[in-house]
């Protein structure tokens, strides 16, 4: 989403406009969707969940995605959204996780929208999930910058300023001490080499330590699978921003996405 912190009530004063979205998240097991109010940010109807298909190509995802939104009796002019796992520079993927390398350089946008007959919206998993948290959860009272990230088998970030995404940060991959940082602080590192929380926590301290000195965010939110166990690092963590578990969970990539499609709607 294109925009600057001068158009940001702007786009908040159109998401109050339109009352529902369809957000839809794509990864590389599933692809999941699902009306959003948006008043809420809270699903309108029950979630629906399809397989992702092998190989997952662009042809084979956006045939899924049809099946996906025709279950669903929306309204012609109901906006769409998708999250895909991958940078997402004005539309086209410009890499590829979980899904067939063949998506690189092509327009996701397009590729969907003409499959589902509607217009589309892309963005990445991260930054729709790190949207989401600023709009509906975590961060929903927070002025300023907000960064979110996923501590998962990567480290996916999104950042919010003034309610606007900085989209396409990849600061899982900054380098730290020499080493890719979610070489280190991911959890899976933690479970690959077997740490225990206090262990684990130096590392995060180490790379939230340099997100602060580089972005100095006014609140960090922390999400991924292991947010639910929260209590056992967050607390052993000293930063000068507050810093916060998700509330969305696995709901937030598909109510983000579906959030972003009605403020470029």
């Amino acid at each position: 989403m294109n925009a600057t912190p001068s158009t940001a009530k702007a786009l908040s004063t159109k998401v109050r406009e339109i009352r529902t979205a369809f957000g839809i998240d794509i990864g590389g097991s599933g692809i999941k969707g699902a009306p959003v109010d948006l008043a809420t940010g809270e699903f309108a109807a029950e979630r629906v969940r399809i397989a992702t298909p092998q190989p997952a190509t662009p042809s084979a995802v956006a045939a899924t995605v049809a099946e996906l939104v025709t279950s669903f009796h929306l309204p012609s002019d109901t906006p769409v959204g998708v999250t895909f796992p991958a940078v997402v520079q004005h539309g086209v993927a410009r890499s590829a996780a979980n899904v067939d390398s063949s998506w690189i350089g092509t327009n996701i946008e397009t590729v969907i929208g003409q499959a589902v007959g509607r217009r589309v919206v892309a963005v990445n998993d991260a930054d729709a999930a790190g949207f989401a948290e600023s709009a509906f959860g975590a961060a929903r009272s927070t002025r300023g910058v907000t960064f979110i990230c996923t501590l998962g088998t990567g480290i996916g970030t999104a950042m919010v300023v003034d309610g606007v995404l900085v989209p396409n940060l990849e600061l899982g991959h900054l380098e730290i001490d020499g080493v890719d940082a979610e070489s280190r602080a991911a959890d899976s590192a933690r479970d690959r080499e077997n740490l225990d929380w206090d262990q684990w926590a130096v590392r995060l301290q180490r790379y939230f330590g340099v997100i602060e000195d580089l972005f100095w965010p006014d609140l960090i939110v922390v999400g991924g699978g292991v947010s639910k166990h929260h209590e056992k690092f967050l607390p052993l963590l000293h930063l000068r921003a507050p810093i916060v578990p998700a509330q969305l969970r696995n709901a937030a990539g598909i109510v983000g996405a579906a959030a972003l499609a009605a403020a470029a709607h």
